[in-house]
């Protein structure tokens, strides 16, 4: 058995000024235990070396924040953004940043605990979090790292030994969190709103350093540079949740990252039968955050974060406005760019050509229409290609519809065009298109039973979860999918 190998640097902390952050001090947890620690995700980190096993009894204390690991200076960020388009004073109300890991590969990676207690910014709050919504986190992150989307990552989950109260009392747990920063666009808000010139262009300038090396300070204007970077990393990243039916539930802009990746997992869902008006949280009345509307709505985000840089683009406000629109302008055709890839190769075209979207609008036409269920519409298609004619869940209606044998024939005639071979085109779909994703009453099953004291049933879903392309895998019990008018919701874990 061997400690962590702990490589924290402070540079957030160091390179910003004290507005930035406020520090943070231990926690008082009686009885903390590890419940799940990510094995796989401490050596990429370097926190263990290949084959190195941890003691993690001895574990417990850091990761709910009842000490602290050497070369730590545990800071929470503050930011200010708006949360369903109200204009907010944040900051991380039940979070610490423990610092940046060092990796082997030389890159800074932050590790932040969630749920550890009250900061300055909690806003009357606890700051402590309940065990089933640090699960679910877990879960749908390393489920989304799986599928190959950009994500903020789940180390640990471990509880604490004591009863918080929501609406019940609840157990109470800590998640272990890490991302290649938790820099959102709502950071860049609270420097606008509430810093001074020096400090906004001091966070710029940290932010290219850190995600974009490849902007030169002798570029005629980095910050517009900058601009450009995050939208297309964010056009790149809604593309990928449209394209597996994934729906955020709460996409303010405090969660958003500069980085690109998925952040919080409160009242997010995966999209059963297709319907663009999808909307799961609980919260969203107006449906604000729906499926059809996260490409808008992360372009809405983008708007406020040039506004925030409107200073570092020209000294006269009305070229910087010209400026900043002129790039916000390209986020439109690049999701759509991102997107229309995406579903091509979910439909084994290696490239788009002229009429492919019609072929897409028609099979979604179908699909809506016919309540089909996303993910296993595509596996049928897939599975198609294998030879094998299994009808899945939630699919038969779309599939035996004459309509749908009209459009088959299109496609058909649209993959024939290709040079590829058929072994080619399925091997593309099977890639694409996956298997098994995190079904939303799996997921509740999974976690009520985990509150109960019996985790078999989370880490079989896991297991999974960690494969969504395995065609061979034993999963039909996770394909199930509910009726259409089933009225599932999310909640935030707050």
């Amino acid at each position: 058995m061997t400690s962590l190998h702990w490589q924290l640097s402070s540079d957030y902390r160091n390179a910003l000024s004290s507005n930035f952050y406020a520090d943070v001090t231990l926690a008082v947890f009686p009885d903390p235990q590890i419940l799940l620690f990510n094995q796989p995700l401490a050596q990429e980190l370097g926190l263990l070396k290949a084959n190195e096993h941890t003691n993690l009894a001895q574990l417990a204390d850091l990761l709910v924040g009842n000490r602290f690991p050497d070369g730590s200076q545990p800071i929470a960020q503050a930011y200010a953004g708006h949360q369903f388009g109200r204009f907010n004073m944040l900051g991380d109300g039940r979070a610490t940043l423990l610092g940046e890991q060092l990796t082997p590969q030389g890159e800074k990676i932050d590790i932040q605990l969630k749920g550890n207690g009250a900061t300055p910014y909690s806003r009357r709050g606890d700051g402590k979090a309940a065990l089933a919504p640090m699960l679910r986190e877990y879960l749908i992150s390393e489920a989304m790292n799986a599928l190959h989307i950009p994500t903020t990552r789940s180390l640990a989950v471990a509880t604490t030994g004591e009863k918080i109260y929501r609406e019940t009392a609840l157990d109470g747990a800590v998640l272990t969190r890490t991302a290649a920063s938790h820099i959102r666009v709502a950071t860049f808000q609270f420097a606008a709103a509430f810093a001074n010139p020096q400090e906004l262009k001091a966070l710029a300038d940290y932010v290219i350093a850190r995600h974009f090396p490849e902007i030169s300070n002798e570029d005629q204007n980095p910050y517009l540079q900058l601009l450009a970077k995050v939208i297309d990393r964010q056009a790149q990243l809604i593309a990928q949740w449209q394209l597996v039916g994934f729906i955020h539930g709460v996409m303010n802009t405090d969660n958003m990252t500069i980085s690109g990746e998925t952040i919080d997992y409160g009242p997010c869902a995966f999209m059963d039968h297709y319907d663009p008006q999808t909307v799961f949280s609980s919260i969203d009345l107006r449906g604000r955050y729906r499926y059809e509307n996260q490409p808008p709505i992360a372009e809405w985000n983008l708007t406020r974060f040039a506004e925030a840089l409107l200073p570092l683009f020209s000294d006269a406000q009305s070229e910087a406005i010209e400026l900043a629109t002129q790039r916000l302008a390209e986020f439109e055709p690049r999701y759509q760019h991102y997107y229309a890839e995406g579903m091509a190769k979910k439909l084994g075209l290696f490239a788009v050509e002229e009429g492919d979207q019609a072929l897409f609008d028609e099979l979604l036409r179908l699909m809506r229409i016919n309540q089909a269920d996303y993910t296993n519409t595509f596996i049928g298609l897939t599975l198609e290609m294998m030879g094998e004619k299994r009808v899945l869940d939630g699919t038969q209606a779309v599939f035996s519809s004459p309509f749908f044998a009209s459009w088959q024939a299109k496609w058909q005639a649209r993959l024939a065009k290709k040079s590829q071979s058929k072994a080619e085109i399925m091997a593309l779909m099977q890639t694409t298109n996956p298997f098994v994703i995190p079904r939303n009453h799996s997921v509740e099953d999974a976690l009520a039973q985990a509150t109960q004291g019996n985790l078999q049933p989370f880490q079989q879903l896991l297991i999974a979860l960690q494969q969504p392309f395995d065609y061979n895998a034993d999963v039909a019990h996770y394909q199930h999918v509910p009726e259409p008018n089933s009225h599932y919701q999310t909640f935030c874990g707050t």
